[in-house]
């Protein structure tokens, strides 16, 4: 089995290696290099000479090295299907989807290159031009997570090329092969010695390397993806060294359905919100709450759907469901369900897992003093929640530390927008899945579930910085 590589100011390094292994068979998935801090700090030097003739490169080149990074990308298809499967237990068709998806965000990220634009702001001082204008920052450390490892692997280095930034990616740990295969796909269109850098890291060494590299002076902004407690360790390094940071963390997503709704549609949308890729997305339907004149209705309906909705072996290719990343989100869903269980949920749909094999996991009658309710599951299990109105309805679904996306099903449009503009989220679908992303949108949460946006224009306010130029074209004149 070949070794993933670093690859530091356009050459790959190795070193010391760790493992990871499949988490359906226990076998070796992938073999790493463990980076030293003083690997990453090599990473950091590497992105800081490259940005002096990146920065300075043109946007339409900028937008051609992009698109064959793009083309590259899905040239590695299979390769990206085989680690994804081998690394995570994903099923060939979220791999394929992960794929394409993040091709997209290669592409618009391009057509962004030349909408980086300022303004000419009218000043009061006689001869004064005054302009806004929006520079790259320098060095991003992009951090991705597993669960959806090439959209978001992508997403924490093509705005920032397209902004004129260079890049360190510190891989995930149990992927690396999977972010290995994005870094391989921009440094094969030669875009520059040092534009991309790649770090990965043994488990036990996270800490030190990515606190070597927050604490880097090269590196000017951090980009995170990942859970609510690591985002907040995080955050507070970059804030005692003044470091801007965009974090995109944790969910636990309401799918509100009201006593008008189309419950045909709802079922479908929860379905696909709750078990896409074992209900690990960030964005995944994790609380559905539904109005109890409704209730019974929708709960025949949906049972019925997921219990069509068969896990089994991604490998052979012929269930909806795969294997969960590890044995310690099949200990934690088996606690929920114990809990809840406890406080007088009923399980309507699931059973005992098999290895990382968990079935679709049904627990209504769950109230908010469940851990199913509070709790992050980022697993295929789902809380079903009776609401005696819609605004019940709206109070449970803001009765969380988090707020990513949510969605709200109605036939009458204008209550569906009344209350998306109620639910305190980041996003909101009305009379659509809590599971929706495109690379054009700005892509983001509040609350516990962090700050900032990615994607179209809002990704260019987060990776350049707005700076304020003035030209006296007429002699001034001062009080002193």
């Amino acid at each position: 089995m070949d070794t993933t590589c670093l690859l530091v100011g356009g050459k790959y390094h190795d070193g010391a290696t760790f493992v990871r292994k499949n988490p359906l068979t226990g076998e070796v998935a992938s073999v790493a290099v463990a980076a030293s801090i003083d690997q990453a700090n090599a990473a950091a030097h590497a992105a800081a000479n490259a940005f002096a003739v990146w920065s300075q490169t043109g946007p339409n080149a900028r937008r051609a090295k992009l698109m064959l990074a793009a083309d590259c990308l899905e040239a590695k298809k299979d390769k990206f299907v085989a680690a994804m499967m081998a690394e995570i237990g994903a099923t060939a068709g979220w791999a394929q989807f992960n794929l394409m998806l993040a091709a997209g965000v290669i592409r618009e990220a391009a057509a962004m290159t030349t909408q980086i634009t300022g303004d000419v702001i009218p000043s009061d001082k006689p001869g004064c031009l005054a302009l806004s204008i929006r520079e790259p920052v320098g060095v991003i450390l992009g951090i991705a997570p597993w669960n959806a490892p090439i959209i978001l692997g992508v997403r924490s280095i093509a705005m920032p090329l397209a902004c004129g930034n260079t890049v360190i990616f510190k891989g995930s740990e149990l992927c690396p092969q999977t972010h290995a295969l994005i870094v391989e796909a921009f440094h094969e269109v030669d875009i520059g010695d040092g534009v991309v850098n790649y770090i990965t890291n043994a488990p036990e060494d996270a800490g030190n390397v990515v606190g070597a590299l927050i604490d880097h002076p090269a590196v000017r902004r951090i980009n995170f993806t990942g859970s609510s407690e690591v985002g907040r360790i995080i955050a507070v390094r970059a804030a005692k060294l003044l470091k801007p940071v965009l974090l995109e963390l944790g969910g636990k997503s309401p799918l509100i359905i009201l006593d008008d709704a189309d419950i045909d549609e709802a079922v479908k949308s929860a379905a696909f919100g709750a078990f896409m890729n074992q209900g690990q997305i960030c964005m995944s339907t994790e609380r559905i709450i539904v109005d109890e004149k409704v209730a019974d209705q929708f709960l025949e309906k949906f049972s019925a759907k997921v219990a069509s909705m068969p896990v089994g072996d991604p490998r052979e290719g012929n269930t909806p469901l795969g294997a969960v990343v590890d044995e310690k989100t099949v200990t934690k869903l088996a606690a929920f369900t114990k809990d809840a269980v406890a406080k007088g949920a009923s399980i309507l749909n699931g059973g005992d897992a098999k290895g990382v094999l968990i079935p679709a996991t049904v627990i209504a009658n769950v109230t908010p003093d469940m851990k199913l309710f509070r709790e992050e599951s980022f697993g295929p299990i789902v809380a079903v929640i009776r609401a005696k109105n819609e605004a019940h309805a709206i109070e449970l679904a803001n009765d969380t530390e988090y707020g990513l996306s949510a969605a709200v099903f109605t036939r009458d449009t204008a209550r569906g927008l009344r209350v998306a503009k109620q639910i305190q989220s980041g996003i909101c679908h009305i009379n659509g899945s809590t599971v929706h992303d495109e690379p054009q949108m700005p892509f983001g949460g509040v609350k516990n579930s962090g700050y900032g946006r990615f994607g179209g224009k809002a990704g260019i306010d987060a990776f350049t910085e707005l700076r304020w130029i003035t030209m006296a074209t007429l002699p001034s004149h001062y009080p002193i």
